[in-house]
C-alpha cells in the first residue's frame, strides 16, 4: 500500500511540474522590491539550477539587498538536480538528486546563468552552498520546514495540487510569500476566509490574464488542442494568479465606480429570494448609491480594495434559517452537484405523490406541469418543499445564479 501510494505522489507530482517564464516573474516581482531589502528569500518548489525564480533573485540580489537566498526541490522533479549534479565529478553521482541551494553573496559584474562554469564560480564564493538534501525535497519535510521557518518571505511556483495545504502551511509559519495558484482556489474554504479576512489579496497578475509555463515535451498530449504550443514549448492558461499577503499599490486602488445608480433602476438590481442583498452580474456594475448588501461575481476578488469595500458573511444575510450555511461564508458553483441530487428527490416525491393519486383515484396518468397535475379539468397542487431553501445558491425568482462574493461598501469610522 505505502509503494503504491508513493507511485501516485510521484505521479502527481510530475503532473504539477509547470516551470514560470521569467518575464512573467521579474512583471511581477517588480512591484514587491521594497519588501526584500535585508531579508532571506526561500524558493522551496525550484530546483536550483533551472528555476527561473532562482536566476530572478540572483539578477537582482545586490540591487535589491536581498540577504540571502534558498532554493530546494522535489526529488520527484524531472529535471531534479540533472543540471547541477553534472557540476560533480563523481560520474555516479549524475543522476536526479534534490539538492539545497545557498547564496549569500553574488558579484555585480558576475552573468548569473544555467552555464556550467558560471554556477561552479558563484557556488565557490564563500558563503555559498550547493548540498544534496538529506530527503526528498518535500515541502512539507522537516528538513524542508526548518528551512522556510529561517526565511523572510516565500516565493514560488508550487504544485497546484497541494496549493491548499502549501497555503496553510506557510500561514501556520506566518510567513510572507508571493505564490502563483490556480483561480479556483479563491472559492475554496481554506483560501476563502484568508482573502475575507485579509490575509491573503491577489497580486498583479499575468499581462492579459495569460500564463504561460514550459513543460516536458513528453507531455504535450496531457493538455487538449490548442493549449500545448510544440515550438515554443509553453503551454497556456486562463486560470492563475499571483497570490500574496505583501502590501502592494494595487490592493489599495479603489474600484472605480462608473456612475451607476441603484435607485431609479431597481430592475437591474434584483434582490435574492433566499439572502437579503441584492445582485450585481458585472463588477462594473456596482451601484454607487447602494450601501446595503451586494453580491457580487467572484472577480470582485482581484480588484478588492478593502478601504472601499469589505467582503461579509453570507450566512448572515440568509432570509431563512432553512437556507443552509456555508462554512466559509461563500456562495459557490460547487452547490451543482447538491443541485442535481435536490432535483431527483424531489422528482421521486413528485412521481410518489401522483402515483399515489392516481391510485386513488383509478385513474390514468394525468399530464404534469410544475408541481401540478391535472385531471378532468379539476387542478390539483401538491407540495413538495421550497426548493430554493434546500441549496445555499442565491435565487431570483426561483432560478438560481452564479457564485457570488458578498459585499458592502465600507463605512466611514
Amino acid at each position: 500500500m505505502a509503494k503504491n501510494a508513493n507511485l501516485h505522489a510521484a505521479k502527481k507530482a510530475k503532473n504539477d511540474e509547470f516551470y514560470t517564464r521569467y518575464e512573467d516573474i521579474q512583471a511581477e516581482l517588480i512591484h514587491y522590491q521594497k519588501h526584500f531589502r535585508g531579508k532571506v528569500v526561500y524558493c522551496n518548489c525550484d530546483d536550483p539550477a533551472e528555476s527561473n525564480f532562482v536566476k530572478f533573485f540572483l539578477q537582482v540580489f545586490n540591487a535589491w539587498g536581498i540577504k540571502k537566498l534558498v532554493s530546494t526541490c522535489y526529488v520527484s522533479s524531472p529535471i531534479a538536480g540533472e543540471t547541477i549534479s553534472a557540476l560533480d565529478t563523481d560520474p555516479a553521482a549524475k543522476r536526479a538528486i534534490p539538492y539545497k541551494l545557498i547564496v549569500t553573496q553574488v558579484e555585480d559584474e558576475e552573468l548569473i546563468s544555467n552555464d556550467r562554469n558560471n554556477l561552479i564560480k558563484l557556488f565557490q564564493k564563500k558563503g555559498n552552498e550547493l548540498t544534496a538534501l538529506n530527503g526528498d525535497g518535500d515541502f512539507r519535510s522537516d528538513e524542508c520546514a526548518g528551512l522556510l521557518k529561517q526565511a523572510d518571505i516565500i516565493v514560488t511556483n508550487p504544485p497546484f495540487s497541494l496549493f491548499r495545504e502549501y497555503v496553510a502551511q506557510l500561514i501556520k509559519h506566518k510567513k510572507k510569500f508571493v505564490i502563483i495558484g490556480p483561480r479556483n482556489a479563491i472559492t475554496t474554504k481554506e483560501i476563502f476566509p484568508l482573502i475575507k479576512d485579509k490575509a491573503i489579496w491577489l497580486g498583479y497578475g499575468f499581462s492579459g490574464g495569460n500564463a504561460y509555463f514550459y513543460v516536458e515535451e513528453s507531455r504535450a498530449n496531457d493538455f487538449a488542442e490548442g493549449v500545448y504550443d510544440p515550438i515554443s514549448g509553453l503551454v497556456h492558461f486562463r486560470n492563475c494568479l499571483w497570490f500574496t499577503n505583501l502590501d502592494i499599490p494595487k490592493r489599495h486602488q479603489p474600484l472605480e465606480i462608473r456612475g451607476n445608480k441603484y435607485y431609479g433602476n431597481e430592475e437591474k438590481y434584483p434582490k435574492y429570494d433566499n439572502y437579503d442583498a441584492i445582485n450585481v452580474d458585472k463588477v462594473a456594475d456596482i451601484p454607487e448609491d447602494y450601501d446595503g448588501v451586494m453580491g457580487v461575481p467572484i472577480t470582485f476578488v482581484d480588484k478588492y480594495c478593502p478601504e472601499q469595500f469589505e467582503i461579509v458573511n453570507a450566512n448572515d444575510y440568509r432570509r431563512s434559517e432553512k437556507v443552509p450555511a456555508k462554512p466559509h461564508g461563500l456562495i459557490k458553483d460547487k452547490e451543482a452537484k447538491i443541485t442535481l441530487q435536490c432535483e431527483r428527490e424531489r422528482e421521486r416525491e413528485r412521481e410518489n405523490v401522483l402515483r399515489t393519486y392516481m391510485h386513488q383515484a383509478n385513474s390514468s396518468l394525468p399530464e404534469l406541469t410544475d408541481g401540478m397535475s391535472t385531471t378532468g379539468g379539476n387542478t390539483h397542487e401538491f407540495s413538495f418543499g421550497s426548493y430554493e431553501d434546500m441549496v445555499a445558491r442565491p435565487v431570483i425568482k426561483a432560478r438560481k445564479t452564479y457564485r457570488r462574493v458578498f459585499i458592502r461598501r465600507k463605512q466611514n469610522e
